[in-house]
């Protein structure tokens, strides 16, 4: 499975909660997918999702779910151990670990190499920390919804990417009506 191919099928999970969205072709998959008001659309902020879902998530009561890829996460490390050390139990950070920068061009990243974010996420303190394959993400993430812990799921699947248009919404919008969203 690659991505796009996630996202469909979390795409029912995901729908009532609130959602923070990786930049580029994440956003511009579940955009796609199931476009809806609880979705925080990020169209230039790399490595910053996992970040704002978990500001999010201190600041009100509704389940957060920051989706972010293993090249974003690489690219603000700092992320995981703010994480460790702040932990809310609304918030949930799906890493959709394909190896490879998808947005850029599916250059690899040192995620597809050595390095595990699963493990560095528990060195970095993170307590609840599931790695799966990307055909069990759905049933992976329901449960770590269920279980009203924050958690942190390491999904693994292929590289690749499918052709669509960007969003043409203007950022504007998508702020507003997402943190309308929120205060809902």
């Amino acid at each position: 499975m690659i991505r796009s191919e996630i996202l469909r099928e979390i795409a029912p999970v995901l729908h009532d909660h609130l959602v923070v969205c990786n930049i580029g072709l994440p956003s511009q998959e579940l955009h796609m997918i199931d476009d809806n008001a609880k979705n925080f659309y990020m169209l230039g902020t790399m490595g910053l999702s996992s970040s704002i879902g978990l500001g999010l998530a201190m600041a009100q009561p509704k389940t957060v779910i920051s989706i972010d890829g293993d090249g974003s996460v690489l690219t603000n490390f700092g992320t995981l151990p703010t994480i460790a050390n702040n932990v809310t139990d609304n918030f949930i950070l799906l890493i959709i670990d394909n190896g490879s920068y998808g947005s850029t061009g599916d250059q690899p990243t040192y995620a597809g190499k050595k390095t595990k974010l699963e493990d560095v996420a528990k060195a970095c303190g993170c307590e609840n920390v599931v790695t799966c394959k990307a055909e069990d993400t759905g049933a992976t993430l329901q449960a770590a919804i269920d279980s009203k812990k924050m958690t942190i799921i390491v999904s693994k699947c292929e590289s690749g990417n499918i052709k669509l248009d960007v969003i043409t919404m203007d950022p504007v919008v998508i702020r507003d009506r997402f943190m309308n969203a929120v205060k809902a």
